[in-house]
């Protein structure tokens, strides 16, 4: 399942370069939104490819060790969590307000978007009982895989919606 994550969002950040490179000429607000959405699948698909979350986690554990903090650890992850939550949201909502014309049209992206934030933000948060809830099976997948693929797929769609879009009007 990990390869094809990393398939989907290798797919989804083509689509979303394409659909920048259409929108150079029609609207390049839009453009830049594809291409922040394109940067941003490629991001996640070598995070998912190399785990870097488990290595950042592993990090912590050395530190907190070798400082003799280790006892305390979960009041640093909470605040940790806390931190990186509310700046992951308040960045959405900054993004969401400057480019709202946008988010506006693009709202099965901004859809997309939410839930990965969402699953970013679970994953991260790496507490017992949010690590229980991604591990729930529903109809057999896991709940983990349903966020994530969810939030790639619904970018992936808004995508290539544009690209249709744009190639009636530009073809």
């Amino acid at each position: 399942m990990g390869w094809f994550t990393v398939g989907s969002y290798l797919a989804c950040a083509i689509l979303s370069f394409i659909a920048a490179f259409g929108n150079r000429i029609v609207d390049r607000r839009a453009a830049s939104f594809w291409r922040m959405v394109g940067l941003l699948m490629i991001l996640l698909g070598i995070n998912k490819q190399l785990d870097l979350q488990s290595l950042f986690t592993e990090i912590g554990r050395q530190i907190a060790r070798a400082q003799g903090w280790m006892d305390q650890r979960q009041i640093v992850q909470f605040w940790f969590i806390v931190a990186f939550g509310t700046g992951a949201l308040a960045s959405f909502f900054l993004f969401v307000r400057i480019k709202r014309d946008l988010f506006g049209r693009f709202k099965l992206a901004s859809t997309g978007l939410f839930f990965l934030l969402s699953f970013i933000v679970i994953r991260a948060a790496g507490f017992h009982h949010f690590d229980e809830v991604l591990r729930f099976r529903l109809i057999g997948a896991k709940m983990n895989w349903l966020l994530e693929l969810t939030g790639i797929y619904l970018v992936f769609i808004a995508a290539l919606q544009e690209f249709i879009w744009l190639r009636k009007i530009l073809f």
